[in-house]
């Protein structure tokens, strides 16, 4: 993806808020560790992917914001010729114009923007939209056009005196501030609103010198959609907070403002976004002197540099939600153009699918963009997790209060490698391990199929994971037959069989044994066959996580049987070995499971008296393949 370092600054990582983690102690920082990885690539002078061949067609961008740029990074690495037109100076977007220095350095934006450049993507910026350039010119010279213009005008505060000298929108004043354009703050600036973008705005006024900023909001502290960590430090930089409050007039002298009254509010029920209402309480008003007033309370599309293509009534650009077509053909959009405010990985994943469509249109194909399947056991409690120990979560260093709100310079540091690798192995690797090879994940996004139409009972059986090569996941069975009808009919064994009726119906090993105890051999022929998961190799990594593995034939050396193994691997480190399926499509234990001579950091148990008492099977097996194939 483009832009990971500069994601991993200002992401507000809803992702953790899923983290099963929190349910043993807290969530695996994940934005953290993108941005120390995201840094070493910026380091290492930013990783410029593969480049197709030319295929002569030009595709115009309108916005060089995060889905403007993710638009052009994976139409480039398709061969086609990207040209991004920006209205403003320099190209980010909201990234560079709408978060303060402090948190996103701009020269670490301008390193991982200019992989565009290395790509071949051509920038031209102080170039807007119905100004400078025209659709219908765009129309004329490009083959297809993506419209990413952004979320830029602030949602008005509706109230009289708004139109004073001394009020503007949070989203102008980051802009001003970014290209050092002269701002009047006085002594006391007010910001409304209780989002990040406040907390950017009042984090930034005090950077700028202002003596008192305070932030009004309507609801309580524990309603503010900011992330508590931005609450937090803006408290410990000076920012002062009054709750319950909501403007209704700026006061001026007729030409600047010069205080802003409140009504004091009250939460009610609950609304749509599940927070409680607020209700204003009569006759309870509050003023408060301001020389400089900033609205924060969202942001809108300003549709008017687009007039020829269909909008919704609240001003974004009308498309059809599954291919980012517009009114007109081979015209799209995306981004905050279309969605409204949100999040810039969400602008990001806007941008990379909307080059997925755009591509397969440049080649005279018309598709979709398919919803991904994402399957969630929901129904897990803390006491799942009990037999997890507790461990200390990484926290990145920042600054103290004092050095922050002296300067503009980066408040935090990255984490160490030291600490990156201890937070990364506090992950619970609760992720499906077989979703690349699932045939039933594959049938559900083939047939779009919805798992929680119809919900029934489930089991919830422990996971056996007492055999040293081969973990069970009951749950995860769909009683195919395949593993025991396999143990029994190709292998001649009888280590697994059909236990019970109906729903109640188990696959497990014979007289109820533990996987271990019974007959099993260790060939791992039932893993091959198990199309969901519910049996999977135990991966001869520290860490078993689903990858997609490269493939290497060889021959296994522990005996002179010279049977063809075939080992997956990723980097210099080997996941698997499995038998060739085009020879014999066996291997005894040690050939399959036995790598700990090619892994230094093997962790699985290797002990060989697990053999000893089916050695001689061992013995048997390879000799009856040696004299088959001689």
């Amino acid at each position: 993806m483009p832009l990971p370092a500069s994601i991993g600054r200002v992401c507000p990582h809803p992702c953790e808020s899923e983290c099963r983690r929190g349910k043993v102690d807290k969530p695996i920082a994940i934005a953290d560790l993108k941005r120390y990885i995201g840094e070493i690539d910026v380091k290492n002078g930013t990783y410029v992917p593969e480049i197709k061949p030319s295929t002569g067609k030009k595709v115009a961008i309108i916005g060089g914001g995060p889905a403007g740029i993710s638009c052009a990074y994976f139409l480039s690495m398709e061969g086609h010729k990207v040209v991004i037109y920006e209205a403003q100076p320099h190209p980010g977007g909201m990234l560079r114009y709408g978060i303060p220095q402090y948190r996103l350095p701009k020269d670490l934006l301008d390193a991982e923007i200019n992989t565009l450049t290395k790509m071949g993507v051509e920038i031209v910026c102080n170039t807007k939209l119905g100004e400078d350039i025209t659709l219908p010119y765009l129309k004329k010279n490009y083959d297809a056009v993506f419209i990413a213009i952004g979320a830029w005008a602030s949602t008005p505060l509706n109230c009289p005196g708004e139109e004073l000298d001394g009020v503007m929108g949070g989203i102008e004043f980051l802009r001003k501030a970014t290209l050092s354009e002269p701002i009047y703050l006085g002594e006391n600036v007010v910001v409304i609103g209780g989002g990040n973008t406040a907390m950017d705005v009042a984090r930034t006024a005090v950077r700028l010198g202002a003596k008192s900023v305070k932030v009004l909001y309507r609801r309580t502290k524990e309603e503010m959609p900011a992330e508590e960590i931005e609450v937090k430090e803006a408290q410990e930089e000076g920012v002062e907070f009054t709750f319950l409050v909501a403007p209704i007039e700026i006061v001026g002298d007729g030409k600047r403002a010069k205080a802003i009254k409140c009504q004091r509010m009250m939460l009610g029920e609950p609304d749509k976004s599940g927070r409680r209402k607020p209700i204003p309480i009569e006759g309870e008003v509050v003023t408060f002197e301001a020389d400089l007033i900033i609205s924060a309370i969202g942001q809108k599309v300003n549709p008017e540099c687009v007039k020829e293509l269909e909008t919704t009534k609240w001003g974004t650009i009308s498309v059809n939600p599954n291919n980012f077509k517009t009114s007109i053909e081979g015209v799209f959009a995306g981004g905050e153009a279309v969605t409204g405010p949100k999040i810039a990985i969400e602008a990001i994943a806007q941008g990379k699918n909307a080059a997925y469509v755009i591509d397969n249109y440049l080649k005279g194909e018309d598709v979709s963009v398919a919803n991904p399947c994402f399957i969630v056991q929901d129904d897990l409690t803390q006491e799942d997790f009990i037999k997890y120990d507790k461990e200390e979560r990484q926290e990145q260093y920042v600054l103290p209060s004092s050095e922050r709100r002296l300067s503009f310079r980066p408040i935090s540091k990255a984490l160490t490698e030291e600490q990156a690798i201890k937070e990364a192995s506090r992950c619970l690797e609760c992720g499906c391990h077989d979703y690349f090879e699932c045939k039933l994940v594959n049938y559900l996004q083939k047939y779009n199929i919805k798992t929680d139409r119809i919900k029934g009972e489930k089991h919830k059986r422990d996971i056996n994971d007492a055999h040293p090569f081969i973990l069970r996941n009951a749950d995860k069975c769909i009683l195919c037959g395949l593993c025991y009808r396999t143990c029994e009919e190709v292998m001649g064994i009888t280590a697994l069989g059909l236990k019970g009726r109906g729903f109640n119906s188990e696959v497990v090993p014979e007289f109820n044994l533990p996987l271990n105890q019974s007959s099993c051999i260790s060939c791992g022929q039932c893993v091959d066959v198990c199309p969901t998961g519910a049996l999977i190799d135990k991966a001869s990594v520290k860490k078993q996580v689903p990858v997609e593995l490269d493939e290497t034939t060889s021959i296994c050396s522990f005996c002179g049987a010279g049977c063809e193994v075939v080992y997956q691997s990723k980097g210099d480190l080997v996941f698997k070995a499995l038998p060739n399926k085009q020879k014999s499509g066996i291997l005894c234990a040690r050939g399959r499971f036995g790598t700990e001579h090619i892994n230094s950091d093997l962790r699985i148990k290797t002990s060989y008296i697990v053999y000893d008492d089916i050695k001689m099977k061992f013995l048997l097996m390879n000799l009856y393949h040696f004299y088959q194939r001689n």
